[in-house]
C-alpha cells in the first residue's frame, strides 16, 4: 500500500486557491558513496553526513539560508563565498544550495539544526547578506532530542523523526537577532505539503515582501 503524505490536510485546499498561490519546492539530499540521493526530510542523520538542498519556486525572488545549529551558533549558509554569492532565483528553475558543488557536513551536539529559509520577491534594502552573516550572540536552542517514529521505523526500517523537516515559524518563536531585524518580514501561515521526499511550502496569497519558514534537520 502506498504511504500517504505525512501532512495530507493541505491537499484539501480548493484548486482555485492553489492555482493562485506561490510555492517553494524543496528536497533534502544526502551523499551516499559519492551519489546524491533524495531522503525523507525527517531522517535522523549521523555526524559527518554530507547534505545539500534542491529547490525551485513558482516566482522570482531572492533567497537567504541561515542555520541555527545545536551548538547555538548562527551561520549564513547562503549566499556565501563557499556556497555561491548569486542568490537571485527565477520561477521554474531548479537550484542547489550550496550552488558551488560543495556540501554541508552534519556536526555539533545531537538535536535539531534549525535552518531558516528567508525568501523575498523583491530585493532587501541595504546589504542583508552582510548583516545576516555578521557574528552573532549565540542563539539559545531548544532541547529537541531526535526520536524515531516507531510506526515509520517498522514499515520502512529507517529512523524518521516526524517533528523534523519543514515547519512554519510560530508567531511567538524567538528568532536569531539578524533574522528578526529584516525589514517587513512576515511569519504568515504557510501551507506545507509532504509527498514522500519532496516538500512543498505554499503561500495561499501573493507575497509582497520577505517571508520565512524553517527546515529542522535531526541528527545524532
Amino acid at each position: 500500500m502506498p504511504m500517504l503524505p505525512r501532512l495530507a490536510l493541505p491537499l484539501l485546499l480548493p484548486l482555485a486557491l492553489l492555482a493562485q498561490s506561490q510555492s517553494i519546492e524543496v528536497v533534502m539530499e544526502r551523499n551516499q558513496n559519492g551519489v546524491w540521493k533524495a531522503i525523507d526530510p525527517g531522517l535522523v542523520l549521523d555526524p559527518g553526513d554530507l547534505l545539500r538542498f534542491r529547490f525551485r519556486t513558482t516566482f522570482d525572488g531572492y533567497l537567504y539560508v541561515i542555520d541555527a545549529g545545536t551548538s547555538g551558533a548562527q551561520t549564513l549558509l547562503f549566499p556565501a563565498d563557499d556556497t555561491g554569492r548569486n542568490n537571485r532565483v527565477l520561477a521554474g528553475k531548479e537550484y542547489f544550495v550550496p550552488s558551488t558543488g560543495a556540501s554541508f557536513k552534519v556536526a555539533g551536539p545531537a538535536g535539531h539544526d534549525i535552518i531558516y529559509w528567508l525568501l523575498s520577491p523583491v530585493p532587501l534594502a541595504g546589504n542583508p547578506a552582510a548583516a545576516l552573516g555578521a557574528p552573532q550572540t549565540p542563539h539559545p536552542v531548544g532541547k529537541l532530542t531526535p526520536r524515531c517514529d516507531d510506526s515509520i521505523f517498522r514499515a520502512r526500517g529507517l529512523c524518521i523523526d516526524s517533528s523534523a523537516g519543514p515547519r512554519n515559524v510560530a508567531p511567538q518563536e524567538d528568532l536569531p537577532g539578524a533574522i528578526s531585524s529584516v525589514p517587513q518580514m512576515t511569519r504568515r501561515e504557510l501551507v506545507i505539503v509532504q509527498d514522500q521526499n519532496k516538500s512543498r511550502v505554499i503561500s495561499p496569497s501573493t507575497l509582497t515582501g520577505p517571508v520565512i519558514y524553517e527546515f529542522r534537520v535531526a541528527h545524532h
